[in-house]
């Protein structure tokens, strides 16, 4: 009988711990570079990967490159090529990072708190860190989140003459949203 209830209570309590990590593969990417001189650099990515650990705020999330749609086939192929994000060897791109004061966030309470989400990002294997803003909404069971950053594509080796003319955005914004239902 005693082997019984500690094995049921090690199945409740592992229960308990797997709930604090939520994830899902629907999470939306935006990557937006537009400039005055051309509004076409501009993509979304819902097929993205993401995680988060409620109890210790580690929060990722990882995209396939060839996964972002343009609305110009053209630039699409520029994006994916050797001298953008070389999806051929480069697949997908990452963030590996934590919230920051997670204690902010009361996950058994609905409410939106606001929270900074640092880590790093990685793009054509080169990892830097990074921080940014984040909004997270906490429904009933349910956690979303939004954080837009800008990165420099400098610092991931992706130059070009489209950058160089102004067409693309030095600094593109990536925005994620995240649905953890």
């Amino acid at each position: 009988m005693k082997k019984t209830i500690l094995f049921f209570s090690l199945i409740i309590f592992a229960g308990g711990v797997m709930a604090q990590k939520v994830t899902t593969t629907s999470a939306v990417i935006g990557f937006d570079a537009t400039t005055p001189k051309d509004a076409l650099p501009k993509a979304e990515n819902k097929a993205g990967i993401a995680s988060l650990d409620k109890t210790t705020g580690v929060i990722m999330f990882e995209a396939a490159v060839n996964n972002f749609a343009f609305s110009n086939p053209k630039i699409q192929e520029h994006f994916n090529g050797a001298a953008w994000l070389n999806s051929a060897a480069f697949p997908k791109f990452t963030f590996t990072g934590k919230i920051d004061k997670l204690n902010k966030i009361k996950f058994n309470k609905n409410g939106v708190y606001d929270v900074t989400v640092s880590g790093n990002l990685t793009v054509k294997g080169i990892s830097k860190p990074v921080s940014a803003k984040a909004k997270v909404t906490v429904t009933g069971t349910a956690v979303s989140a939004v954080s837009t950053l800008s990165i420099k594509l400098a610092d991931y080796g992706i130059t070009g003459q489209s950058i160089e003319a102004g067409k693309v955005a030095t600094e593109p914004k990536v925005t994620v949203s995240v649905s953890f239902l």
